[in-house]
């Protein structure tokens, strides 16, 4: 059985976020379909309740100043972040793939993972599924998705 809302989420996009735009699949029908595929019902139940948090509109008056001092991160939040991660984000921010706003998007869906490590492979997941929910950051999650379905191609 395939275990966390992570493997559900990354089935979902490689399998229906990026079909036809005209395939209309409701939330039933999806999750008999990964139900069958071996997925378990909780974390099926989870990865559409971490999409509907996705796809509402943040608060305009919890986004984060445009440009500034760098974030320093909770004990907490390093506690949960592997130690790339951290460089990872700062590096995607310096070359404007996110912004203060979408970094704190998905820092937020990322912890909301409940996962108690957050690895690099499964954050540059979460980056690219929060790109492909923001208006406008088209050319970033272009450019996020050659690169993390680059590597997750290449033979190991």
């Amino acid at each position: 059985m395939k275990e966390t809302v992570l493997d559900v989420l990354v089935y979902l996009f490689e399998n229906y976020f990026q079909g036809a735009p005209d395939t209309v699949h409701d939330r039933e029908s999806l999750q008999a379909e990964l139900i069958d595929e071996g997925f378990d019902p909780i974390q099926i139940g989870k990865a559409f309740d971490w999409l509907q948090v996705l796809q509402r509109e943040p608060d305009p008056l919890a986004r984060p100043p445009t440009s500034g001092p760098v974030r320093c991160y909770a004990v907490q939040e390093r506690e949960r972040l592997e130690v790339e991660c951290i460089g990872f984000l700062m590096r995607l921010e310096s070359h404007g793939v996110l912004d203060a706003a979408s970094r704190e998007r998905v820092l937020e869906r990322a912890f909301a993972l409940e996962q108690s490590l957050i690895d690099l492979a499964d954050l540059k997941w979460v980056v690219l599924l929060v790109l492909f929910n923001d208006p406008g950051r088209e050319a970033a999650f272009v450019w996020m998705e050659s690169q993390l379905l680059g590597e997750h191609l290449r033979p190991n």
